[in-house]
């Protein structure tokens, strides 16, 4: 069986039961009493450094002592009132090197109290019970356009939406989510997590989706400006850098990959390589290499342009690639690519500026991926810095009563700080309006 998205590839290398075994949940969720355990180990700090690490600025000691005391539903309220996409958080935030990193435990023992894995048992426990945990202010007669269904739009337009505003989201792809639906490894949101988040957030009520609409096609920002009292843009980056190599259009872009095997009705359904290369060093590469070995690649190697020290993956994400058979190489930039095969060159830092030593190696790869870092689609009318979407304060962008945030403005692509973003601005738009 082949793919368009990598023809000649086949599928189906391993059988459903192992496929199913390779994709199960990466931190399966604790039970009442391995929760009540790792709760135990909090100091319960008065001056906490793990809520200051948190772009959401959730109370952790709060939320864990919650827990600690049998009350799971008050914990996820704790954290949903800061983060509406706790439970996804909770699942895919790089915690090691936010709150976790900045835990006393961690500082004292090398061992942080396992605050992810608690923040997920206490989300769940609420989402589980019927009825949605915030109710709407009355209406407030305004109606504000979210361009973007990711997870800075959907936190805006439910903080909105608890507001008393009314919201119509316009999203591109045919479902919502952005990167929590197409662009996260299989293994750490299973069960269709990421579509029953949604439908979960959307028990808010003042809340409408309309899909297929592109901001720059059949919208424009003019007219959402005038059809509406404020707009915010969560549009994400939707562009995917190329190589610049002759023979590029041979490597297929590792967010397509990581898409086709979110969105395929059973994991046989994709292709993959025996020999796989990818080409990056961030979370999105590692999640297409380990994911390339899970489908059942014989090698997956991923190539890096500097040290490690400098991948934009975790160490913690470096050493999941690891254990899963993934080989790392570092200091190495791509320099030709043919059938069957692509050419590295080892690389070095000369007077501060990266560059090829000359020294050069082969490797085989049926398939090779990109994942050299995504750009942002210019937005006609919006300035921009730094390559992203210009703002100042709480997302406001240089346009009259248009805000901006996620992972289209300056600051780091992650989940959590695209939350941040989008709840910050709708608390902005929030008393802009009302003023």
């Amino acid at each position: 069986m082949t793919n368009p998205l990598t023809p000649g590839i086949a599928a189906a290398r391993l059988s459903t039961e192992d496929l199913a075994a390779n994709f199960s949940d990466l931190h399966p969720p604790l039970d009442a009493h391995e929760a009540h355990v790792a709760a135990d180990r909090c100091y319960f700090c008065h001056d906490a450094p793990c809520i200051t690490a948190c772009p959401t600025d959730i109370d952790i000691p709060l939320f864990i002592r919650q827990i600690a005391t049998g009350q799971p539903e008050a914990a996820a309220q704790t954290i949903f009132e800061q983060n509406i996409l706790g439970g996804m958080c909770a699942r895919v935030c790089p915690t090691e090197t936010l709150c976790e990193e900045a835990c006393v435990r961690e500082l004292a023992e090398g061992k942080p109290v396992r605050i992810g894995e608690l923040q997920r048992h206490a989300t769940d426990a609420l989402m589980a019970r019927q009825g949605h945990p915030f109710t709407r202010a009355p209406e407030t007669g305004k109606h504000v356009a979210v361009v973007g269904a990711g997870p800075a739009g959907l936190a805006c337009a439910h903080r909105l939406a608890m507001k008393g505003h009314a919201v119509t989201i316009y999203e591109a792809k045919p479902k919502p989510g952005g990167l929590n639906e197409y662009g996260l490894a299989a293994y750490k949101t299973t069960n269709d997590f990421a579509a029953r988040e949604v439908d979960w957030l959307l028990g808010i009520g003042g809340i409408t989706i309309e899909y297929g609409r592109t901001l720059g096609a059949d919208l424009t920002l003019e007219a959402l400006r005038t059809d509406h009292d404020a707009v915010f843009l969560g549009i994400g980056l939707g562009a995917v850098n190329a190589l610049g190599l002759e023979g590029d259009d041979a490597a297929a872009d590792a967010v397509d990959f990581i898409a086709a095997l979110r969105q395929a009705d059973a994991m046989a359904e994709v292709p993959v390589g025996r020999n796989v290369v990818v080409i990056g060093g961030g979370m999105t590469a590692v999640d297409a290499a380990v994911q390339a070995r899970l489908l059942g690649a014989g090698n997956v190697t991923l190539a890096y342009r500097r040290g490690r020290d400098r991948m934009g993956a975790s160490g913690f994400e470096q050493d999941l690639a690891a254990t899963r058979g993934v080989r790392i190489l570092t200091n190495v930039m791509p320099v030709a690519m043919a059938e069957g095969a692509v050419t590295l060159e080892y690389t070095a830092e000369i007077d501060g500026r990266l560059q090829g030593t000359g020294e050069r190696l082969e490797l085989a790869a049926d398939q090779v991926l990109r994942a050299i870092g995504q750009t942002l689609v210019p937005v006609a009318g919006i300035e921009t810095r730094g390559g992203k979407l210009a703002i100042t304060g709480a997302g406001r962008t240089g346009v009259a009563g248009v805000w901006a945030g996620g992972d289209c403005t300056p600051g780091e692509d992650l989940t959590v700080v695209a939350v941040a973003e989008g709840r910050d601005a709708a608390e902005d738009i929030h008393a802009t309006l009302m003023a």
